[in-house]
């Protein structure tokens, strides 16, 4: 079986674990410390702040900007749903506005329409390791007042003429396991704003700036030194990793057929954390049950736009139409492209694509967006 995820856990990260257990210092500590400094290095920020997880990493990003009750955060309904979640914890609405259908990242032409004096944020969501264009967004932030909160869970080291995601404005990353680096579990917060970096650190720890002195509510969204030492072994790797995966992409670009390519615009650099085609003419699904015959995994990111999800239309009363994002949501599908594929394994996946689209036409198929 060829699957769609495989974290790479070397001799460098199980070294580093039984080094914390012996130290005694589980807890946040020192690795979590040096994680983060070597994080916000390698985003261009001047500090990043661990967390529990991606989800808690932008709900602490949401409080530490004074985002609440009453506020509105615009962001996208094609993504995972802890990025509009994350709005609705700290009691804001999300708005939704829909994605260029090339790059499945918000249509930053649709950003403005959607600006209500109740506005508070932009949320932009580098998507499938693709940055947002973030020129227009952050032009729009300037001249509206607004926040950007970077949902940068899918693109670590990812550029946008030449600055990494998550150092446009304040970033959140997920260190999932399937993510391009991971911790196991946690997320990370990137800022260069001496007020962020604090409101996050406190809200993080119990509303703590001094130990057992609660200045205010918080949460434990602290990560461990255990997951700290192992995320800090996997950055030393992440741009081996990255390359990797733009490597095992650039072979499906100039050898799939019959399907929508992924589009890179021009100045940004796509780190690939999905590989995701379009398949039109209703025969998605149907090309995943045959890779799935052939012992290829695919997933499908994501079936169910967040406006559509239950939840949100019954319980919130969303009835919004964003026919992009709906097309894309029948189209959409991630094939593996993760650094431990082998050339046969990319061989593998190509010939039976290739030969599912060679039997069944899909008229208006095209590569490359």
């Amino acid at each position: 079986m060829i699957n769609m995820a495989k974290p790479i856990m070397g001799a460098e990260e199980k070294q580093a674990v039984l080094e914390v257990l012996d130290s005694g210092i589980i807890a946040q500590g020192p690795r979590t410390k040096a994680f983060e400094e070597g994080f916000a290095q390698m985003c261009g920020t001047r500090y990043a702040i661990a967390t529990s997880s991606g989800t808690t990493a932008l709900h602490v990003a949401l409080l530490a900007h004074q985002i609440g009750p009453g506020d509105e955060v615009i962001t996208s309904s094609f993504t995972f749903i802890a990025s509009a979640n994350s709005a609705i914890f700290v009691g804001a609405r999300p708005v939704f506005v829909d994605i260029d259908p090339r790059t499945f990242n918000l249509d930053v032409s649709q950003i403005e329409a959607a600006i209500t004096p109740r506005t508070k944020a932009i949320l932009p969501v580098h998507l499938f390791g693709l940055p947002c264009d973030m020129e227009p967004i952050r032009k729009i932030a300037l001249k509206h007042n607004l926040v950007v909160i970077e949902d940068a869970c899918q693109s670590h080291g990812a550029t946008f003429r030449g600055k990494k995601a998550g150092s446009f404005g304040t970033g959140t990353f997920s260190l999932y396991p399937t993510k391009n680096i991971t911790s196991g579990e946690g997320g990370m917060i990137t800022t260069s704003q001496d007020a962020i970096n604090e409101a996050c650190r406190v809200i993080r720890s119990h509303g703590m700036r001094v130990r057992y002195y609660h200045d205010e509510l918080g949460f434990n969204f602290r990560m461990t030194d255990i997951h700290a030492a192992i995320g800090l072994a996997q950055l030393g790797k992440l741009d081996q990793f990255n390359r990797r995966r733009q490597q095992n992409a650039a072979y499906y670009d100039a050898t799939l057929k019959g399907v929508i390519t992924p589009y890179v615009p021009e100045g940004c650099t796509h780190v690939y954390h999905q590989y995701t085609i379009r398949v039109g003419d209703g025969r998605r699904d149907a090309l995943r049950d045959y890779l799935k015959e052939q012992g290829i995994g695919s997933e499908v990111y994501y079936p169910v736009p967040i406006h559509q999800q239950k939840f949100y239309t019954q319980e919130l009363g969303y009835h919004v139409s964003l026919p992009e994002t709906e097309k894309a949501a029948a189209e959409v599908l991630s094939i593996p492209v993760h650094p431990s594929l082998t050339q046969p394994d990319l061989e593998t996946v190509a010939r039976a694509i290739n030969q599912f689209t060679s039997r069944a036409v899909m008229p208006g198929s095209r590569q490359g967006g």
